[in-house]
């Protein structure tokens, strides 16, 4: 008891003799949700910041995650945030820019400041403005995850298919992903890869679909990628991902505990 007793105040000395720094996440819901668990239902109860910053005692983190919006969307509005100056930076946008078939644009784009009417572009954009808070701050982009077939635990209607085909424009997630890998590299910004995560690949995304057999009302659970081909009816199904079906994400597209903790994992080592 008195060894357990010393190194905890051991530990706690430690923290407060360690200097404090602010990292600044800027995201869409992945990292909104850090704060609005109840949003999911409570289907998580820690995010990938408070998983970081636990790890980390001299780190807090500012919550610049907002629910559903793009990167150009980051980009026009960049001025009106709120952002501040910070001793780390992380960007992890795009996911809702390929669903919303935006232009991704490519790395020519970023170079060239080409205006927020690309991802790319926006990506300078935003970057920019990170740069002139802090010219010393790192910078790390954090690609998409790839993504299972998405049904809002609130509103059913509110879906999507996952990565596993193009957007309505044509438009792979991968592609998204890639060129911002690219602009990390061409930058000199840190990259984390989400998007080929081994541990977060398409089939560990969710462990079943639950639906109705086509031409029956009877129920059973769809894997990865038979679910391709099943029908859901948001207005008279039930919700395709009980708890049972909660893997790396618990709705086909937010993570989960499980899915935040690889996530927080690989960004501890960046800090």
């Amino acid at each position: 008891m008195k060894s357990s007793f010393f190194l905890s105040l051991f530990l706690l000395c430690c923290s407060f003799g360690q200097p404090q720094q602010t990292w600044l996440a800027l995201g869409d819901s992945i990292t909104y949700l850090n704060e609005h668990t109840g949003e999911t239902d409570y289907r998580i109860t820690k995010g990938y910041m408070t998983l970081v910053t636990e790890e980390r005692p001299g780190l807090r983190y500012i919550n610049q995650g907002h629910n559903g919006w793009t990167a150009v969307r980051i980009a026009e509005q960049i001025e009106d945030l709120g952002l501040v100056k910070a001793d780390y930076y992380t960007v992890f946008l795009g996911t809702n820019d390929w669903w919303a078939g935006l232009p991704l644009g490519s790395l020519t784009d970023y170079r060239n400041n080409t205006g927020a009417g690309t991802t790319s572009g926006a990506f300078r954009i935003i970057t920019d403005k990170l740069k002139q808070l802090n010219p010393d701050a790192p910078i790390i982009l954090i690609t998409p995850m790839q993504r299972a077939d998405f049904v809002y635990i609130n509103d059913y209607k509110n879906n999507a298919w996952g990565s596993y085909k193009p957007n309505r424009s044509g438009q792979t997630l991968e592609q998204f992903a890639d060129t911002i890998r690219a602009i990390g590299q061409a930058a000199g910004f840190e990259v984390v890869d989400l998007y080929h995560h081994p541990k977060l690949k398409l089939e560990k995304l969710v462990k079943f679909k639950w639906l109705k057999k086509p031409g029956s009302d009877e129920y059973r659970k769809y894997r990865y990628p038979t679910y391709i081909q099943a029908p859901f009816n948001p207005e008279r199904d039930e919700y395709p991902y009980p708890q049972t079906a909660i893997d790396m994400t618990y709705d086909g597209l937010h993570p989960s505990d499980k899915g935040y903790r690889v996530i927080a994992n690989e960004l501890s080592k960046h800090f």
